[in-house]
Formats: C-alpha cells, structure tokens, sequence
C-alpha cells in the first residue's frame, strides 16, 4: 500500500525545489555572514564566498529550465523576480564581505546587528517559499515577517548613520565614517531585496488564491 502512495503523491514542482534550494543557500550565507561579524577571518570570508558562488549555480539551472519548459506552475516573470531577488540577497552579503576586507574594515554592533536581522530576514523567506505550494496562506504570512524585518533592519541602518555623523573628529575619523556607510548601504540594500523576495511571495500567493 506504502508503494502506491509514492506512486500517487505529486512530485515536488522543480521550480519550487530550485528556489527553494536558492533561499537555503541564502540563509546559509547570511549565517555565514554574521559569523564573519562575530568572527571576521578568512575562513569565514570564504565561506561566504563558496556559498555565493554555489547559489548562482542554482540559479543558472533554474533559468535553464525556466527557458525550456513551456508551462510553469508559478508565472515565469514570478518565479524569475522571486529567483533575482533571493540571489540578490546573498550577493550584497558577499560583496559586503569583499567591501570589509579591501577597505580593512572591521565589524561594529551596528553590523552584527543588521546582519542577525538580515539572517532573520532570509529565514522567513526560506520558510514562505517552503510553504508556497501546500500553505500559500502561512507563505504570505513568513513574507509579511520578513518585510517586518526589513524595516527594522533600516531602523538599525539610520541610527548607524547617525551615529556616523557625530564621529568626524580628523582626517583619519572621516575616512572611516566613509567606509563604514558603503558597508551599511551593502547591508541596506540586501535588506530591500530581501523586501522585493516577500513582496514576489504575496504577489504569488495572491495569484492562487
């Protein structure tokens, strides 16, 4: 009887398993990237990195396959933007990495703080494509979550600039303030597409029901 029910079940759509793979790549990533916050060695710049590079691979499957099928179970532009915007935000935590260590930057409570809402951010994804073709109705309500999420991230993202104003005392402290709001604008913008994933998510889920 066992056997007839894997027979009958329906099989995992394959877009929903590459963006599904996409956004596990990106929550691992941005764990990635607050252990570098906590912990900023080459190691675990290198793991971000890995990370990176291996989601992209998922990526350009999903775009391969999205070219040779016809019919899609999700709108091809949906599934297109919601794939963009999750690379996305893995993209800007490499780039934030590759940013820290040219500019030999180092991490302040106001990173590590946007970064664990960013993990925070990535997760609620992770779980609202997760939930897309069973749930639709919780999807929408993880990607609510992480658009909470990315407010609070610009909340931190304001006051580390503020904070940044008052800091110009030489030279040497204008320089820094510099670097470090190139770094937050990375973070900033991860957080927006981050935003752009959960707005892809209720747009589907709004589409299906």
């Amino acid at each position: 009887m066992s056997w007839l029910k894997r027979l009958f079940k329906p099989r995992p759509d394959r877009f929903i398993q590459l963006l599904l793979q996409q956004a596990e790549f990106t929550v691992l990533g941005m764990e990635a990237l607050y252990a570098y916050m906590e912990n900023p060695s080459q190691e675990q710049a290198d793991k971000v990195t890995r990370l990176e590079k291996e989601a992209d691979e998922v990526r350009r499957i999903l775009i391969d396959e999205l070219n040779r099928t016809f019919v899609t179970p999700i709108d091809r532009e949906d599934i297109h933007a919601l794939s963009r915007a999750i690379d996305d935000v893995l993209d800007y935590g490499y780039t934030t990495v590759g940013e820290m260590t040219i500019l030999e930057v180092a991490p302040n409570n106001y990173l590590k703080r946007i970064v664990s809402l960013l993990v925070d951010a990535a997760r609620e994804i992770h779980i609202g494509v997760m939930r897309l073709s069973d749930h639709p109705a919780v999807a929408e309500d993880h990607a609510v979550r992480a658009k909470a999420l990315e407010n609070r991230v610009e909340w931190v993202y304001r006051e580390a600039v503020a904070a940044l104003f008052k800091m110009p005392r030489d030279v040497d402290h204008v320089v820094e303030m510099l670097k470090l709001r190139e770094i937050y604008r990375h973070l900033s913008n991860a957080a927006d597409r981050g935003d752009e994933a959960a707005n892809v998510i209720t747009d589907i889920v709004v589409k299906m029901t």
